[in-house]
């Protein structure tokens, strides 16, 4: 490991970002690094501009993909070494906006019907009747449920913070039943070769699909798309969008707010948090 990998590193895990968060920042480094063939600190700011162009208009990068790319090298000049500006620009085509194609109850209850197995099926229903996002799913451990409170703790979700969601009734139910079926020990879906360590996000992703493409639904999206019907199914059913704010883990109102403009309009405030589960036919009942 190189002395300067080493320090972002270290920087890194200060600030307390995820691992997720190290990995993508490495790797945007190391082909910054890669495409000088020089150590990063050795580059100017216009090489690091004629980087970035290269990124938009010859490797044709999403504009997503470019920020997380400027937000990684920032990152390594900024808090690494010690830069004191970092004027380098990042000029990229105009994110298209699009509204996704959302699941309504009759997707999801077709989706969690097409399951293989109760394991997947309590997957995805925990995913659905939380509103996590996957990272936060896999990694559902069973001193995280509080079944006399009805709440699951969220630990160091996005942003490396801690928060409770509501069980619904009926999910609690699915919970306890799943529980006693398989008697997971510590991860609430491990892996089935290595009880010790939770299924992996590809693992995850990969039944949901497979429960989609069975069900005949041919929306875009991956499971994430069953954190979005959350979401808007529970503005639909009158949830007031701050306390989904706190549900959905969201730092900034602004990124609850787009799921209102998904939504059908309701006045809001006019029920709690709802049982989404309960009579959708999700196979939990037998």
């Amino acid at each position: 490991m190189t002395p300067l990998r080493h320090q972002m590193i270290e920087a890194m895990s200060l600030r307390g970002l995820s691992p997720r968060t190290h990995e993508t920042y490495l790797c945007a480094v190391a082909q910054l690094a890669g495409y000088y063939h020089r150590p990063p600190d050795r580059l100017t700011p216009a090489e690091l501009q004629v980087y970035f162009k290269y990124l938009t208009l010859e490797r044709k990068l999403s504009p997503a993909t470019c920020r997380l790319y400027l937000n990684a090298v920032r990152f390594l000049y900024l808090k690494v070494l010690g830069w004191q500006h970092f004027d380098v620009e990042l000029v990229v085509p105009k994110r298209p906006q699009r509204i996704p194609e959302l699941l309504n109850r009759d997707d999801v209850a077709r989706i969690l019907r097409a399951t293989l197995n109760d394991r997947h099926r309590m997957l995805l229903s925990l995913c659905y009747g939380c509103g996590l996002r996957l990272s936060e799913l896999i990694a559902v451990q069973i001193r995280d449920i509080d079944g006399e409170r009805q709440m699951l703790r969220v630990e160091q979700g996005k942003g490396a913070r801690d928060r409770y969601v509501l069980l619904a009734p009926s999910l609690l139910t699915a919970l306890r039943r799943y529980w006693c079926q398989y008697r997971p020990r510590h991860w609430l879906f491990p892996t089935p070769q290595h009880p010790e360590r939770h299924i992996g996000q590809c693992s995850a992703q990969r039944a949901y699909y497979g429960a989609k493409r069975r069900a005949g639904i041919d929306k875009r999206g991956g499971i994430h798309a069953l954190r979005h019907a959350y979401a808007t199914h529970q503005l639909e059913q009158g949830l007031p969008v701050h306390q989904l704010q706190h549900l959905l883990g969201h730092r900034d109102l602004k990124s609850t707010l787009r799921y209102v403009h998904w939504a059908p309009v309701r006045t809001e405030g006019e029920h709690g948090h709802a049982d989404l589960l309960t009579g959708i036919g999700t196979g939990h009942e037998s």
